[in-house]
């Protein structure tokens, strides 16, 4: 069921569905990119694909406008243990302007509560993607 939501000065669009098949889907990965329209500020889904690998995530990622990337990733600790964190990636390219920087930051912490992830993990690269399972496992 999808649900409008206002909050503050976002109108925040998504389907719970949406949310719950990237947490469902977590055993073999999964990833959901969502943007800000800078004119109507709704956050809403970049489009209705779930992304399986995160090299499809990191070559979906534009060059110059922020994303938010909710990601279940599954990964095998030191201890042999299997963890599976449900995070949300925060992209903040250094190339994007100062406008939607405040634009995303003024929305990060309603994302994190709305999609219920316990860590945020910010990267400006595409490249720092290559390097996510070792931010994972310090958390």
């Amino acid at each position: 069921m999808a649900s409008l939501r206002i909050a503050t000065l976002y109108l925040f669009y998504r389907d719970e569905d949406q949310i719950a098949q990237v947490q469902s889907e977590a055993d073999a990965g999964a990833a959901r990119s969502d943007e800000i329209d800078k004119k109507t500020l709704e956050i809403r889904p970049v489009d209705d694909e779930v992304y399986s690998e995160v090299a499809s995530v990191a070559d979906e990622l534009p060059d110059h406008a922020p994303r938010f990337v909710l990601l279940s990733y599954p990964l095998t600790l030191d201890s042999g243990r299997l963890s599976v964190p449900y995070v949300m990636l925060y992209y903040l390219p250094i190339t994007c302007n100062s406008e939607v920087k405040m634009l995303y930051a003024g929305a990060k912490e309603l994302m994190r509560n709305t999609a219920e992830v316990n860590k945020i993990i910010e990267i400006d690269s595409a490249e720092d993607l290559d390097d996510i399972e070792d931010k994972l496992k310090e958390s």
